[in-house]
């Protein structure tokens, strides 16, 4: 008896509507965050991450299934442009990455994937998994309130003790959830952890009396403040080297995907579908004043706990985006979730991620009793979650490959040079 949500089976709007929010508020912190770091407009970030995803989907045929959100990956970029350039001009920046990735997924169109196996062995793969979901973790330890040292204005005031209370309390509900919830309730263990969260917040004094003010003055009606670019050649240099750093990154999450719905995205809509759909949607922000986006790990992450792989349950939390990006208290409530509930359920989710790369070690069976696996694996998690990066200039300022990026390039060099066997005898 089958026992999930085929990618592309729909459901009725009565279920479609609550499972389309859970991945909204899934992936809202982050894809907000960015803009508040960057001076972009949250409200435009969200609008643009709907639009975006529905692209996207059209991109791929409505047959693979992830949201788009704010990348990460750009944010020293866009604030050095910013300051360099002007807003205006650092849009044009990210339109030029957009397009990179636009011709990167031609090419592959014609000539095809058959490379990818041969650089992207499953020991490459589950090893670039692991670091895509490990890398984060800092990110959600750091939002959960247990690292002693990460501050941050949105919770001045509030005592380290209540901050780590929240996101505990939201991780147990989303944990207890995913395990024990029956029916319908038992597909949307993450929405319903936020909401608690959310609401807990209120009570505990964590949403500032001022928040609360503004969520109930805001304008029911409100326009996203839409920003339109202006060319510049020099954040055009300095901005779409980024998206070979990105690139490698979205292949990763496509094989997460991949492990997680059973499929092989890769060859059906095809690995150059879905890097198009995330250069237009990228395209799309830059012409109307977002910041870049990128297929997230957070949607991933829901999909392998609640077994929902629906593409209409991801558009329907698109469309949802789009209309709540106009409506002011609605885009004033998601733009104040506070970080202890993002981290709670974000230690999850980000730890689902890392797992599904043990996942695919184990389901493809990769022997590490050859010192070549070994190698492999050990040298792209270390470089991986490390924290290092080599950078080097261009265009007047500094491009950095770090991270994923530079995890994925040394782990396929070493995939490509190394020999099956060890000359030294394999244990």
């Amino acid at each position: 008896m089958k026992n999930f949500v085929d990618v592309e089976e729909r459901l009725p709007i009565k279920e479609t509507i609550p499972l389309s929010l859970q991945h909204l508020f899934a992936m809202v912190g982050a894809t907000i965050l960015v803009p508040m770091l960057t001076g972009l407009s949250p409200s435009i970030a969200l609008f643009c991450s709907g639009v975006g995803t529905l692209l996207y989907i059209l991109c791929t045929k409505a047959k693979l299934p992830a949201y788009v959100g704010s990348s990460f990956a750009f944010i020293g970029p866009m604030s050095v442009a910013t300051k360099l350039y002007g807003q205006s001009s650092m849009l044009s920046g990210i339109i030029a990455a957009g397009l990179i990735y636009i011709i990167v997924a031609l090419i592959i169109k014609f000539v095809g994937t058959k490379w990818l196996d041969r650089i992207l062995s499953p020991v490459v793969v589950g090893s670039v998994v692991i670091v895509i979901g490990l890398s984060l973790a800092g990110v959600a330890i750091n939002w959960a309130g247990l690292n002693s040292s990460f501050t941050t204005p949105a919770l001045e005031g509030v005592s380290r003790g209540t901050w780590i209370f929240v996101s505990m309390v939201t991780l147990g509900i989303a944990i207890i959830g995913s395990m024990y919830f029956k029916g319908f309730f038992g597909v949307v263990p993450i929405l319903i952890a936020m909401v608690v969260g959310y609401i807990l917040s209120i009570l505990l004094g964590i949403i500032p009396q001022e928040v609360l003010k503004g969520i109930s003055e805001a304008k029911f009606i409100r326009l996203p403040s839409f920003v339109f670019p202006t060319f510049n050649i020099n954040a055009i240099m300095l901005m779409a080297p980024v998206s070979f750093v990105t690139l490698a990154e979205h292949i990763g999450h496509v094989y997460v995907t991949n492990n997680v719905c059973g499929r092989d995205f890769t060859k059906n809509p095809g690995l150059h579908r879905s890097i198009l759909g995330d250069g237009i949607a990228t395209m799309f922000a830059g012409f109307v004043g977002g910041p870049p986006n990128t297929t997230y790990g957070e949607n991933i992450g829901v999909m392998a706990i609640t077994k929902v792989y629906s593409v209409w349950v991801i558009g329907g939390a698109g469309v949802i985006a789009i209309i709540l990006s106009f409506i002011g208290p609605v885009a004033e409530v998601i733009a104040n979730i506070p970080l202890p509930v993002i981290g709670g359920v974000s230690v999850m989710l980000f730890g689902i991620i890392a797992s599904s790369g043990f996942r695919i070690f184990v389901e493809d069976k990769v022997d590490f009793s050859k010192k070549r696996n070994l190698i492999i694996a050990s040298v792209i998690i270390v470089l991986g979650i490390g924290g290092g990066g080599i950078k080097f200039p261009f265009a007047g300022s500094e491009v950095e490959i770090a991270g994923v990026a530079l995890a994925t390039l040394v782990g396929i060099i070493l995939n490509l040079v190394l020999p099956e066997n060890s000359k030294a005898g394999d244990n």
